[in-house]
C-alpha cells in the first residue's frame, strides 16, 4: 500500500507530530558531557562584531535577554544604518503591543555602537557576523584573540564554514565555538551550537543555555560543511534545481511542495532570498568540484542573467511592482526548456509524488549520514533543525519522522532506484541500508542510543 503524501493528517497524526516536536525540542538540550556540566561561564556582556542584518538581530537577541551588547563595525555609515534598523525593528514590536516604549528604550540602552574594537575587549562573549568568507573570518579571529580577555568565549556565526580551521588560528581554540543564528536572528527560533574538535565543554553548555535563554530551540553539531541544517537544504534544493532541468517547470515543483504543507516551494524561498546568494563562492568552487557526479548552476546562470529573485522582478518567477507573489514567467519557461537541450538532458514528465519523493528522500539519506557519523546526536535533533528552521511542514513531523511513518524499507527502494538511474548524490547511507535490513526505524535509533543521555 502506497503512502499518501497529499492527504491532510488527521487531529490524532497532527497531535502526535506535536507531541514528537516538542519532545525533539527538549531533547535538543541534552548533551551526553555536556548536559550534567553546571558550570556556565557568566556571559555579563558582550560584543558583535558586523553592523548588518545578521548582526543587528543577533545583537537585539542579545539585548532582548539584559545582555549589554558592543555592536561594532568598520565604519559609521554601516553602525548608523544598523543602529537604526535596530531601532524600526523595536518600534515595530511596539505598534505591535509586544513591547512598551520604555522596553525599547531600555534595549536600546544596553546596544553601544562602536568603532573601535578595544572598548569590547572586557566583553564575555564574542559574536561575529561578517561576510561568509574563510579567510576573513579567520584574520578576524587572529585579531579577536589578540585583544579579547581570557576566558572570553569567541563564537562565529558562520553557516557552514569549518569552525574547526578558525578556531585552530587562535592560541584558544577550546574557547572557539560556532553559533549559527538563522536570520531574522530576533524573530527565527533556531540556533546550532558548532562544536569543533577543541571547543570547552562548558563554552558548549554556555551556549546552549544562552539559546534557551534567548528562547530559541538549540541543536548541537559537530563540525561538517553546512553542519545540520544546510546539508539537509541543500539536497532539497540540488534535487529541485536537477528537477527543472529534467522536465519540470518552476511552479510544478513549489506547488508539490506547498501541497504537501510547506509555506513556500523552494524555488520561491530562493527569489525571497536572493539567487545570488553566494555567488562568489559557488562561482570559485567551478574548477575544483569532483568529476564523478552532477552539478547543477542554475543559479548561477540566474545571477548572470539579471534574474537574482524579488530585488530584480524577476528570478525563477517574475514580479509585479510592488507585488511579492511569484508569477509564471512563459519566456522563462522557454529558456528552461532551451537549457535542457543545451546540457544534453532530455524532457520528461513527473507525477507529483516522484517531485516530492526526489526533494524529500535526499533529506533523509542525509540525515542517516549525519547520524551515522556523529554530526548530530539524535533522528529528533535532525528534525528539529528542520522544523525550526526551515520551513519542513509541522503537522508532517520532521523529514525523519515522515520517513519512519513511510516505511524504511519503502523509502530505501526509492532511494535505489534513484541511485540506479541517477547515480553519486544517490547512493544509500549504509545506516540507512542496515535500519530498513534490520525492520527499525529512526525513533528506534535514537531510543537505542538513549543511553548516553543518562551521563
Amino acid at each position: 500500500m502506497s503512502f499518501d503524501f497529499f492527504s491532510t493528517p488527521s487531529s490524532h497524526e497532527m497531535e502526535a507530530a506535536a507531541q514528537y516536536a516538542a519532545h525533539a525540542a527538549d531533547l535538543s538540550f541534552q548533551i551526553p558531557d555536556i548536559s550534567a556540566h553546571r558550570q556556565l561561564r557568566s556571559i555579563q556582556s558582550a560584543a558583535v562584531i558586523g553592523a548588518g542584518t545578521m548582526g543587528g538581530g543577533i545583537a537585539m537577541s542579545l539585548a532582548n535577554i539584559g545582555i549589554a551588547v558592543h555592536l561594532i563595525d568598520a565604519d559609521k555609515a554601516s553602525l548608523d544604518r544598523g543602529m537604526s534598523k535596530i531601532q524600526d525593528n523595536y518600534a515595530v514590536s511596539v505598534k505591535r503591543g509586544k513591547l512598551t516604549l520604555q522596553q525599547l528604550q531600555d534595549r536600546m540602552a544596553l546596544i553601544s555602537p562602536i568603532l573601535d574594537w578595544q572598548e569590547a575587549n572586557g566583553a564575555d562573549l564574542f559574536i561575529e557576523a561578517v561576510f561568509e568568507d574563510l579567510q576573513l573570518k579567520k584574520d578576524l579571529f587572529i585579531k579577536l584573540d589578540a585583544f579579547a580577555k581570557q576566558g572570553a568565549i569567541l563564537a562565529t556565526n558562520t553557516s557552514g564554514l569549518d569552525v574547526n580551521a578558525i578556531g585552530a588560528v587562535t592560541k584558544r581554540p577550546h574557547d572557539v565555538v560556532g553559533a549559527h543564528f538563522f536570520s531574522p536572528a530576533h524573530v527565527m527560533r533556531l540556533l546550532e551550537v558548532v562544536r569543533s574538535d577543541a571547543t570547552s565543554p562548558d563554552v558548549i553548555a554556555t551556549l546552549m543555555d544562552l539559546g534557551r535563554r534567548m528562547g530559541k530551540t538549540a541543536v548541537l553539531s559537530k563540525v561538517y560543511p553546512g553542519f545540520i541544517g544546510n546539508a539537509m537544504f541543500r539536497h532539497y534544493t540540488r534535487e529541485a534545481h536537477f528537477l527543472i532541468e529534467d522536465g519540470a517547470l518552476p511552479h510544478e515543483v513549489d506547488e508539490v511542495l506547498t501541497r504537501f504543507g510547506y509555506a513556500m516551494g523552494v524555488l520561491a524561498v530562493q527569489d525571497m532570498a536572493g539567487n545570488d546568494v553566494g555567488y562568489q563562492t559557488k562561482k570559485a568552487m567551478i574548477g575544483n568540484r569532483a568529476t564523478d557526479r552532477r552539478w547543477s548552476d542554475l543559479t548561477l546562470t540566474l545571477t548572470d542573467m539579471g534574474r537574482r529573485g524579488q530585488k530584480d522582478g524577476k528570478g525563477w518567477y517574475r514580479y509585479a511592482n510592488g507585488d511579492r507573489k511569484p508569477q509564471r514567467d512563459p519566456e522563462f519557461e522557454s529558456w528552461i526548456v532551451g537549457e535542457s537541450a543545451r546540457l544534453g538532458r532530455e524532457r520528461k514528465h513527473f507525477t507529483p509524488e516522484e517531485i516530492l519523493k526526489r526533494c524529500l528522500y535526499g533529506m533523509v539519506n542525509e540525515g542517516a549520514r549525519l547520524l551515522e557519523a556523529g554530526i548530530a546526536l539524535r533522528a529528533s535533533d535532525i528534525d528539529t533543525v528542520c522544523l525550526t528552521g526551515y520551513g519542513f511542514p509541522k503537522e508532517r513531523g520532521g523529514p525523519l519522522y515522515l520517513a519512519d511513518k513511510i516505511g524504511l524499507k519503502n523509502v530505501l527502494a526509492d532511494i535505489e532506484r534513484f541511485h540506479a538511474d541517477m547515480g553519486f548524490w544517490w547512493t544509500p547511507a549504509p545506516l540507512l541500508k542496515q535500519l530498513a535490513q534490520e525492520g527499525k526505524s529512526f525513533v528506534q535509533w535514537d531510543a537505542e542510543h538513549a543511553f548516553s543521555l543518562k551521563n
